[in-house]
């Protein structure tokens, strides 16, 4: 377990990086969620993080790194999403276990709120894309 004294604020663009590489590093050895993004995303880590790095400090730090859509890179042209609610917990207990074991203050649990807020919505614009609502 770190120590309290060696987790560090969520309050630059290092500590943002730090977040999302940690996390990310978990999501890529995940056996739920990992197949996802290794194989049917067959993401691009290089391309991918630093757009993660731009979203997350344009949310934490408000400095405007990001600019664009979020949701719609993750659509599927004509074909239900293999995302289900059970991936969006996965992807929620890692961000916060990530959060829990490197940062501390207000606005690590503020961002915490945050992801919990990101993973709802994008859960239920899924379920209503694919047809689930409801189920």
């Amino acid at each position: 377990m770190i120590e309290e004294t060696h987790k560090q604020l969520l309050d630059s663009p290092e500590a943002v990086r730090l977040l999302v590489n940690s996390f990310y590093e978990k999501v890529q050895v995940d056996p739920l969620i990992g197949p996802i993004f290794m194989d049917v995303a067959e993401v691009d880590w290089a391309s991918h993080l630093p757009k993660m790095y731009a979203f997350w400090e344009s949310l934490i730090l408000g400095n405007g790194a990001y600019n664009g859509h979020p949701f719609r890179p993750h659509l599927l042209v004509n074909q239900q999403h293999p995302l289900r609610r059970e991936h969006f917990e996965r992807w929620l207990t890692l961000f916060s276990a990530t959060l829990t074991e490197q940062f501390t203050g207000e606005t690590a649990e503020q961002v915490r709120q945050r992801a919990l807020q990101i993973a709802s919505v994008w859960n239920h614009k899924l379920e209503y894309i694919n047809g689930s609502v409801g189920e």
